[in-house]
């Protein structure tokens, strides 16, 4: 089927363009620079710079993938914007595509699959959080729910919507991984704060499996946590990951540093979430990867 992407060149959009050509689906891109990002897709992709150029190539699926990232920047009152804009913009241009289709006469999509992330919950403590679990209000919260809220509207035109909050992507050469590794290569990895905030994570490979599974399972709709069942707290992430690389973890850094160089931005940090795939697990879903000694010598070899 012919499945239009968003964010198709980052981390996650890269293998998830793999594995879809692998199944013999066809690829519609959506990227501001077609030329510089045709290098990082398939041979054969069909890149154009606004969603709704595909008007007149009706997608069947739709993977919405795009946004600024979030840890990029301090967030001032122009980030927070920003951060806002560039998840609820393009993920309205797909409502408004899904809206053309049906008023022209041609059949929406039948799926799209938007991504939200793990701060949907904001803060939660140590207690276990499934995708009923109310969420504390904070701007992480608000961010997500303005982009869930927007992407729910495609249900108006027939299309299946399900939200995927996704929590810390992990895999070789990009991601969250790519920004620990260096200093714990060098022995000067620790936790963050008092390490006991939750840090729930996936790999990339389980990822793409579980949006190539709410793809293709038509009874599927409404919010899924992207994350695997057994997440853990900053301070287990850290020895695990210094053990893995065969180094030390003696140098936490306190909040008070991080919320000195990050201001408000420091909770992605210093907060977290007991955050479990109930509904994944619930649906069938099976998990390459459970367990983060299991991802991480996968990753790392």
């Amino acid at each position: 089927m012919r499945v239009l992407i968003t964010g198709g060149s980052g981390f996650v959009g890269q293998r998830l363009c793999q594995r879809l050509v692998e199944a013999g689906h066809r690829l519609l891109v959506v990227s501001r620079d077609p030329e510089a990002v045709r290098s990082r897709l398939p041979e054969g992709a069909d890149i154009r710079r606004s969603v709704l150029d595909f008007v007149d190539t009706p997608p069947e699926a739709i993977v919405n993938l795009a946004g600024e990232s979030i840890a990029a920047k301090r967030w001032s009152d122009d980030q927070k914007k920003r951060l806002i804009d560039s998840r609820v913009n393009i993920t309205r241009d797909l409502v408004i595509l899904c809206e053309q289709l049906k008023a022209s006469g041609n059949r929406p999509p039948q799926v799209m699959v938007s991504a939200s992330a793990m701060g949907f919950y904001g803060d939660q403590g140590d207690h276990e959080v499934s995708e009923e679990t109310p969420p504390h209000d904070e701007f992480a919260h608000r961010l997500c729910k303005r982009w869930e809220d927007t992407a729910r509207e495609a249900k108006d035109f027939g299309t299946r919507v399900v939200l995927l909050r996704i929590g810390l992507v992990l895999d070789a050469g990009g991601g969250s991984l790519q920004k620990m590794l260096p200093p714990f290569k060098l022995g000067l990895g620790g936790r963050f704060g008092d390490g006991k905030q939750f840090m729930p994570w996936i790999h990339r490979e389980d990822l793409v499996r579980a949006i190539l599974f709410l793809l293709d399972n038509p009874e599927l709709e409404g919010p899924f946590n992207g994350s695997a069942p057994h997440p853990v707290t900053n301070a287990e992430f850290t020895r695990t990951l210094a053990k893995a690389l065969k180094r030390p973890s003696i140098f936490p850094v306190p909040a008070f540093v991080l919320e000195t160089a990050f201001g408000e931005m420091s909770r992605l940090l210093l907060t977290g979430a007991d955050m479990r795939p109930k509904r994944l697990q619930e649906a069938g879903f099976q998990f390459q990867f459970e367990t983060l000694d299991a991802a991480l010598a996968d990753i790392l070899g």
